[in-house]
Formats: structure tokens, C-alpha cells, sequence
């Protein structure tokens, strides 16, 4: 899992493997061990829902995705774009969340996309 910070906007982006272990169990966890021995954990989990929420405390976060949003997503594999969706309201400022699936590793698990008529 890779995750991107940058000013109010998180993207967090996976591969194909990290995928099937997500659709599979429903919650995929990547943790990053910091040198004061304290673990800074970040999860994608599916639920059913209609809309997306980032869970945090200060070393966890945990992006929660409705799923059936994201098996639809899955089914236009391997593409470049991803679900992106806005949370809260921080002073005006949302949270944008970007979810995404590797577009290379998806073309060599998948191949390309043939557009559909």
C-alpha cells in the first residue's frame, strides 16, 4: 500500500495482490515502524455503506470504502482513475480520498481493457 499526503488530499493506492486480500478478508493493513519502536498503522476495509470515512487516531487510520462501489471499480480494471471522494468539512476545507489500484500491475495481472461498443 502506498499512501500520499499532501495538503488536504490522501491517496492511497494499491496492487493486485493487495486487492485480492482486501476483497477477499475485507480489511488490508500496512504498518510502518517507526524508530521510537511505536507503529504508525494505516487499513483499507470494506463495508456495506453508501459513502466512504477515514477513521483516525493518532498512529491509525483506517479508510472505510463501501463495497459495492469498489466491486463495481474492479470490474473496469486495469484504468487510471481512481475513487475519489470528499470527507468532512475541516474550516471549509474537505478531505479529498483517492483510492486506486495500481494501473501497471493490473495491465500485467489483467492485460489491457478492451473498450467496450
Amino acid at each position: 500500500m502506498k499512501l500520499q499526503i499532501q495538503e488536504q488530499n490522501l491517496r492511497f493506492r494499491i496492487d493486485e495482490n493487495e486487492l485480492a486480500t482486501l476483497l477477499s478478508e475485507e480489511l488490508l493493513v500496512n504498518t510502518l515502524q517507526l524508530p521510537n519502536g511505536e507503529q504508525f498503522m494505516q487499513s483499507l476495509r470494506l463495508i456495506i455503506a453508501d459513502s466512504a470515512a477515514l477513521e483516525t487516531t493518532a498512529l491509525t487510520w483506517c479508510l472505510i470504502l463501501p463495497k459495492a462501489i469498489v466491486e463495481a471499480y474492479v470490474e473496469r480494471l486495469p484504468c487510471r482513475d481512481a475513487l475519489t471522494f470528499a470527507l468532512g468539512d475541516t474550516g471549509n476545507l474537505p478531505l479529498t480520498v483517492q483510492f486506486e489500484v495500481d494501473v501497471r500491475d493490473s495491465v500485467k495481472k489483467r492485460g489491457r481493457a478492451t473498450k467496450k461498443p
